[in-house]
């Protein structure tokens, strides 16, 4: 089969090759999917997992790619819940080779059935940006109606789905970005959007929520602005500054085969768009992502037509 692949660590983006892997092995409980779309982020190659299996061995060359849309083909022994031709999205082990492949072996437990109505570009923009924003909103910072929450990167693939959420939950919804994501944010559903680079961010006030995508000196500043009881969530690296009477929280997404499901249903009743950019095949995936071009929306990898 056709597969990305990296070898070399220090190559960033350039070093992903397109060549040809053994069809993948479903070990129990897995299943193999047929890849028809799938998404990457670039800053996966700099995770140990992508270089090292669970035991801290070299797996290389490895297959990046985490999310996928597919097809199920193959059931290992012992999988349970899945059917051989079903539709499936989901989310795949960090420490195993992904999705950017034309077949791939996935844990069942990963995936969630795809409805026959969601097309496989849409659902491969979904399970990272949308269990991260879900989990960082209600799992870790429990936001409530009445609520107000302040979301970093409003514009981006998981920032623009949590704007979505908290909004359908009754929040009221503080985005920020660069003063070209302004419209996108409020159209989005934000009630107010903050430009990093021209507004003062602290004018904002105190808020119940921040979900922050970015880090750095963003994250630092962000934690004066949780107010007493509050919660700072942050997926960009561990908190060292915490709000004075509030909560931090860092934390990487996990695979959760019902709130993807109910993530499909939010797609299907219009209550949920992910923001799509380009889409290219298998084989311009490595130019797709050559460092420093930037689309607007997610970058999507269509492998088989459907």
């Amino acid at each position: 089969m056709q597969a990305i692949t990296v070898q070399d660590r220090d190559a960033g983006v350039s070093g992903l090759t397109l060549c040809e892997l053994p069809h993948p092995h479903a070990a129990e409980n897995d299943v193999i999917v047929e890849v028809h779309a799938t998404g990457f982020t670039p800053g996966e190659l700099d995770w140990p997992s992508t270089w090292t299996d669970r035991a801290g061995r070299d797996r290389t060359p490895s297959v990046p790619g985490h999310e996928l849309s597919g097809v199920v083909t193959e059931l290992g022994y012992g999988t349970t819940g899945l059917t051989v031709g079903q539709r499936v999205f989901g989310l795949t082990d960090w420490t195993r080779n992904g999705t950017l492949a034309q077949y791939t072996a996935v844990e069942a437990r990963n995936l969630a059935p795809l409805p026959a109505d969601v097309d496989h570009v849409t659902a491969a923009a979904l399970p990272i940006s949308g269990l991260t924003a879900w989990q960082a909103l209600f799992d870790h910072a429990h936001l409530n109606t009445g609520q107000s929450v302040l979301i970093h990167g409003a514009a981006g693939g998981v920032g623009s789905i949590a704007v979505q959420l908290a909004r359908e939950a009754g929040a009221r919804v503080i985005g920020t970005g660069r003063a070209r994501d302004r419209d996108t944010a409020l159209s989005l559903g934000a009630d107010a959007f903050v430009d990093l680079q021209a507004d003062k961010l602290e004018d904002i006030g105190e808020v119940d929520v921040v979900f922050d995508v970015i880090g750095g000196e963003i994250l630092q500043r962000s934690t004066a602005l949780v107010r007493p009881g509050g919660t700072l969530v942050t997926i960009a690296e561990p908190v060292t500054v915490h709000p004075r009477d509030g909560r931090a929280v860092f934390f990487v997404v996990e695979p959760d085969r019902t709130r993807l499901a109910d993530l499909a249903q939010h797609l299907r009743d219009g209550r949920l768009k992910p923001i799509i950019g380009a889409v290219h095949p298998l084989t311009e995936a490595a130019s797709a992502f050559t460092a420093g071009k930037r689309t607007p929306g997610k970058t999507i990898i269509r492998v088989t037509e459907d």
